[in-house]
């Protein structure tokens, strides 16, 4: 529960960032990227120690969550506001997600979190021999996240950017997405081995994906 409701909480807080844009150098960001890498390390969590079947259901909770935030705060956009308030530009900017650009968003979201929990899964089900945890565990997070991030950005920059931005600077800005969320993972990652380790112990669960079904579609197989 606690982690479903983080993980809603990160997409959320992730879509009302991402209207500030950031420069570093040359590298040019939103300010998404600060907590969005964070629902992947609840996704890498949650596969480690409940499997694949409860992280499609994370995933998809997820997904109405913030796309019922996204309805209300277009609705709230809509309806026209007092006569004596005078914050409408800004609330716009903030609420007023362009019908592509959520579009965009929904669809990276789904593919990249659903190629995130697979990868993850069948790499731990290829070490389960292995005998060392924490090395596997890392390799495993890092790689599913890089999976998933490479999904995502290749999603959603075009279809919610594409004409907007030339499209030579597509693949770089694309690259320095995928790198900064991936090096975020890495920092983190002693932090993401204990609360795995934790929970493990603490719920006295280790889920194995055996003989499951993949389907995203199987929602109510949990």
């Amino acid at each position: 529960m606690l982690f479903g409701t983080l993980f809603c909480v990160c997409l959320i807080t992730a879509n009302v960032l991402e209207t500030k844009q950031l420069s570093f150098g040359p590298i040019n960001l939103t300010a998404g990227v600060i907590v969005f890498p964070v629902s992947y390390i609840i996704n890498d969590v949650v596969c480690e120690v409940w499997g694949y079947q409860r992280t499609r259901m994370l995933i998809w909770m997820g997904f109405a969550m913030n796309f019922f935030f996204v309805i209300m705060g277009a609705i709230a956009d809509w309806i026209p506001g007092a006569p004596y308030w005078h914050g409408d530009e800004g609330f716009h900017v903030i609420f007023g997600l362009a019908p592509r650009i959520a579009l965009a968003s929904f669809i990276a979201f789904i593919t990249g979190s659903f190629i995130n929990a697979y990868v993850m899964s069948r790499m731990k089900l290829s070490a389960r021999e292995s005998g060392s945890f924490k090395k596997n565990f890392s390799a495993r997070a890092i790689l599913s996240t890089v999976f998933g991030e490479v999904t995502d950005s290749i999603i959603f920059f075009p279809l919610a950017l594409g004409g907007v931005i030339p499209w030579e600077e597509m693949p770089s800005l694309m690259i320095s997405q995928v790198a900064l969320k991936t090096l975020y993972e890495i920092l983190v990652l002693p932090v993401t081995i204990r609360v795995v380790e934790y929970t493990k112990k603490r719920d006295n669960e280790d889920v194995y994906d055996e003989e499951i079904n993949y389907n995203i579609f199987n929602i109510l197989k949990i």
